[in-house]
Parts: C-alpha cells; sequence; structure tokens
C-alpha cells in the first residue's frame, strides 16, 4: 500500500489570521483516510473566524542573560521554536481564536515537558534533558487562557543561580574539578542526591485532584498547581519501600494509582498501588526478570481490568552507562537481543502472576492500551496491549539528540514505527506475539505520544490518537486518529510544524468514543505556535488560538475538569 497522503490546501482561515494580526496568514491542514481528501470546514459556514481578541501582552520576565543566547545549531532551529528554549520563564494571556471552542469545553489542560536546554553557554545534548516548562491552556465559555512556567525544582533553581549543571539529567552529569570530586559524584549517585528532580516527562491528576509533574527519579514528583502553576513541593512517598525510579507513566483513575519500581540489584519489578489521598505504596507483587543482566527500561506499562502488564524488553538499565561522565548512544540504557523479550501478566487482586511470555523482540516507550479477550462463557483467555513500537530499533534514542532535531535537510532520517500489538495467552503457552494493528503506511510509519478516549482504559476500545508522519521528516510532524477495528487512520498537517501529543476529552454525556475534542500544541513555522482544537469524530480543525511566540516541544499532558 503506498503512503498516506496528505493535502494542504489554503484556506479561508487566512482571512481570520490577517483579522488577527494585520497581514496574509494562511492555515495548512490535510485529514485523510488512506486517500488524499481536501481539509473540509463546511460546517463552519465560510471557515474559521475569529471567536475573540487576545488581551494585551503583559511585560515579560526575561530569564537572565546568560540563559536566553540561541543555541548553537544547524538548519531550522531559527524558524521552529520546538527545540530551542523557552524565552521567559513565565507568561499569561488570552489569546484570540480562529474558529469557535465547544460551550462545553470547560476546563484546564497541562502539558509538561523539556522547554530550557542550556545554562549560561552551555548547551545540552538531548531532548530528555531539558529544565521541565509547564503550559496551561484554560477553557471556558468559548475563551482560552494560556499561560507557561518553569517547574521550579531543585535541579532548575541550582543551574540558575550557579550557571552550571548540578544534577545529573537524562545524558548531562555535572562536571567535577577532579578525580576526588568524582568519587564523591558517584557516591552521591548511588545514594540518589546527585540525579535530578527535574519533573519534566508527565503531569497527572491524582484521584483525590492534586496534580503531580513526574520523571523517572522517585524525587522528580513534584506537586503543582493547576490554576497558577506554582510549584507547591514535593509529592513524598509516606512508605518505606524506597527506590531512586520508577515508571514515568503511572496508572491513575479517580480509583486507583500504580505503577513499577525496576529492582537494579535483583533483576525485576515491584508492582504497586495507592490509594486517592494517599502518599502510600502498597506492594501488590513481583515480577523477577527472565533476561539479565538488568531489568528493561519502563517508561510506561498498561492495565486491563483485572491485570497489570508488566513489559520486560531487551532494552535494559546499564549501571555501566550510569557511571559514564559522558553518553554512550543509548545513554543509561544497553541493548541485550539475546536475553529476548517478554510480557508478563500480574492478578490486580492477588499479585499471582498469570501469564509470562516470551514475545518477538520490541522497543517502546508509550503504551497505549489494553484489554482482556474472553471466550463464549466470559472467562478471560487473554489479554491484548498495544503501544508504539519502534521495530525494535535503539536509534530512535539517539535520534533524539538536539542536533539532529535542529539540522534536519529535508532527508527522511525518522525511524519507521507501528501500532505494536501483543497478544498474551493466559492458557500457559510460553509464547505470545507482536504484529502491527493495522498499516504503519496509514500513518506515515511513524508513531508515538498517544491517548485515548480515557473512559475505556483498560477495556476493548477501537480510537486511539497520536502523532505520525508526513515524509521526509526526522521527527513525528502528524496528528494521527487510529480506527483500530477498520483498520484505518485520519491524519492531520500543517508543512513544516511540529504538533506535540494529541489528548482526547469526552463531551460530558457523550455515548460514543469519540465524541469529544482532541488538543495539541503545535509549534509552527517562522518560530510562531499555536493550540489547536479537532473534532474528535471528523478530526477536523475547529479552533486554533495563536501564542504570543513559539513554545518548545511538549511531552505529556493532562485534562483538570472544571471545579
Amino acid at each position: 500500500m503506498a503512503s498516506t497522503q496528505f493535502s494542504s490546501p489554503r484556506s479561508h482561515a487566512a482571512q481570520a489570521t490577517m483579522a488577527v494580526s494585520g497581514k496574509p496568514g494562511s492555515v495548512k491542514g490535510g485529514c485523510s483516510f488512506g486517500r488524499a481528501v481536501n481539509f473540509s470546514r463546511k460546517h463552519h459556514k465560510g471557515g474559521l473566524r475569529v471567536r475573540n481578541v487576545a488581551t494585551r501582552l503583559p511585560e515579560t520576565q526575561v530569564l537572565p542573560e546568560t540563559q536566553v543566547s540561541p543555541e548553537k545549531g544547524g538548519g531550522n532551529e531559527r524558524k521552529l521554536a520546538a527545540w530551542t528554549s523557552i524565552r521567559q520563564e513565565r507568561w499569561e494571556g488570552e489569546l484570540a481564536v480562529q474558529g469557535e471552542i465547544p460551550l462545553w469545553l470547560n476546563g484546564t489542560y497541562l502539558r509538561n515537558g523539556p522547554g530550557l536546554w542550556h545554562i549560561g553557554d552551555y548547551n545540552f545534548r538531548h531532548l530528555f534533558d531539558g529544565y521541565a516548562t509547564l503550559v496551561r491552556l484554560h477553557f471556558q465559555d468559548g475563551r482560552l487562557i494560556a499561560g507557561h512556567r518553569q517547574i521550579q525544582s531543585e535541579a532548575y533553581k541550582a543551574a540558575i543561580k550557579n550557571k552550571k549543571l548540578c544534577y545529573r539529567e537524562f545524558s548531562e552529569v555535572p562536571k567535577t574539578d577532579n578525580f576526588l570530586s568524582y568519587v564523591g559524584e558517584l557516591a552521591s549517585l548511588f545514594s540518589g542526591a546527585s540525579l535530578t528532580d527535574n519533573a519534566n516527562t508527565g503531569v497527572v491528576r491524582l484521584g483525590d485532584g492534586r496534580v503531580v509533574c513526574l520523571t523517572e527519579t522517585i524525587k522528580g514528583s513534584i506537586i503543582i498547581d493547576p490554576d497558577t502553576l506554582e510549584t507547591m513541593g514535593k509529592f513524598e512517598y509516606s512508605d518505606t519501600l524506597g527506590g531512586l525510579i520508577h515508571s514515568a507513566h503511572p496508572i491513575v483513575t479517580e480509583s486507583e494509582f500504580w505503577t513499577l519500581l525496576p529492582d537494579l540489584v535483583k533483576p525485576g519489578y515491584i508492582v504497586v498501588r495507592m490509594e486517592p489521598g494517599s502518599n502510600e505504596r502498597k506492594v501488590i507483587g513481583r515480577v523477577n526478570c527472565r533476561g539479565g543482566p538488568a531489568p528493561g527500561w519502563v517508561h510506561s506499562f498498561p492495565v486491563t481490568e483485572h491485570y497489570v502488564v508488566v513489559p520486560e524488553m531487551p532494552l535494559r538499565y546499564c549501571a555501566q552507562n550510569l557511571l559514564r561522565a559522558e553518553p554512550t548512544p543509548l545513554y543509561k540504557f544497553e541493548w541485550h537481543p539475546l536475553s529476548k523479550a517478554f510480557m508478563h501478566v500480574m492478578c490486580k487482586a492477588s499479585g499471582k502472576i498469570v501469564a509470562s511470555v516470551e514475545v518477538p523482540l520490541y522497543v517502546t516507550f508509550h503504551f497505549i492500551n489494553a484489554y482482556e479477550e474472553k471466550d463464549e462463557d466470559g472467562r478471560v483467555t487473554g489479554i491484548v496491549a498495544d503501544c508504539c513500537e519502534h521495530n525494535a530499533d535503539t536509534t530512535i534514542l539517539d535520534k533524539l539528540r538536539l542536533q539532529n532535531l535542529r539540522s534536519f535537510s529535508g532527508e527522511d532520517v525518522l525511524p519507521d514505527a507501528r501500532v505494536g500489538r501483543f497478544t498474551i495467552p493466559l492458557d500457559g503457552s510460553p509464547y505470545g506475539k507482536l504484529e502491527a494493528a493495522l498499516n504503519p503506511d496509514e500513518h506515515g510509519r511513524g508513531m508515538d505520544m498517544c491517548s485515548i478516549n480515557p473512559a475505556y482504559l483498560g477495556k476493548t476500545y477501537r480510537y486511539a490518537y497520536a502523532c505520525g508522519a508526513q515524509r521526509p521528516c526526522n521527527f513525528p510532524n502528524t496528528l494521527t486518529k487510529l480506527d483500530l477495528v477498520e483498520k484505518k487512520a485520519k491524519n492531520w498537517f500543517d508543512e513544516g510544524a511540529v504538533p506535540s501529543e494529541p489528548l482526547f476529552v469526552a463531551r460530558p454525556g457523550a455515548t460514543e468514543e469519540d465524541d469529544g475534542v482532541v488538543i495539541s500544541m503545535v509549534s509552527d513555522k517562522n518560530g510562531e505556535g499555536y493550540a489547536l482544537l479537532l473534532d474528535g469524530r471528523t478530526f477536523e480543525e475547529i479552533a486554533r488560538g495563536k501564542f504570543p511566540y513559539g513554545l518548545p516541544y511538549g511531552l505529556h499532558g493532562c485534562w483538570v475538569p472544571k471545579k
């Protein structure tokens, strides 16, 4: 099958852009279901229109002068704000909206991600190194208030104060003056004192309403105020489990909080649960690794109604890499294909392992969802778990170096990816399956940064929303709606732009799985950017709000409903 084609016609929204900015503009977009089609806005009766006008921008609060010099890179970093540091520590204002925001959409979308990639004249190397920038989109009565603010982690505050790196980031290590200092730094590593608390990966709303920003270090769990974006303090666990790292993506609902604690000493994973309103993690069970020499990376994991699925991939933690002062191509991990790959299934109620199967080699950052398969009598016969799978190719990690992202020359260098579907039998069989859930050409053979309707978490589902690719590219550059029943995809594309993870928000009272809106933030051409709303059903654009300047690329977000 040929690659999915996208269309980018000039639209009526150009007139709306002129109305706001006083100069011509254009909006490009496309939707396809395996074929090229025009981006229709018939339901707008003449195209997107200006809903309201932005407030006057407040005076900027610029970061210290040493923090705002542009990063040295090649190619397009001056044209695309996605890979450049945030311009100032905080900002807030109302955005001009083209189109119409649904009046039922009342609440706050929060997005977390690395946003400051240099200290003084020193430039960080990897996308995951940057200090956390939290962005807020507040929707109320058809209006959109936006803002951003740096999370006040100890790592960030120390770097700003001392004008140098003070904690270990994803690929960065503080420079030591002599051998004794290096020995002391290693001791701090083993104790966890030198590990970063830079909570730059995700943000979740707990069942009791607290909002926590997270990264893979346990100390990097920080409570924030979703209304002001103020850093409130550390989220500290009251139990005695200890540990230095955990899954960056816990499973969080109104009634549950599940996460995995990798055990680097006795290779395995501890499965823990936490009640809403509590800071105490309780151990449900343990999974021992079947391969070695260390547990596989668990950035995320899926659950079903009755089971926790624990992935064990051959991209494993590596103590030697952690000790090195300079990063290796796989950073703190090492590829061990001979150790094989496995999927484990644990009962939520008993903590017993009900399946442990070998599967084909895989590499994934993000699981999409999982559900139980049942026979005619209602007995569970297997588990289906979907993920954004990188064809067992570890090079995706190194492709995320900032130098690579900033120096796109038009060559197609993004490694292929797919929706990887695991089938895990519960009949005692030693092997499971891993196949593509739909033809990867439907989404341009790019796949990552996913969300679903949260009401379908752990249940049989049909739709997912993710970032795909319009080739050639060096990073996912489309938004895609995946239909896992029809095995088709609808794709939205704005040439030259980079959208962040799409988040689905269901319409109150909706009975259909895709009845809602999809929210994303887009780094546009020429250093600009905007917030984007797509119709969850048609995947057509219904509204956008332009930021006063382009924002850095962000990672993961959450929805905080109106109180």
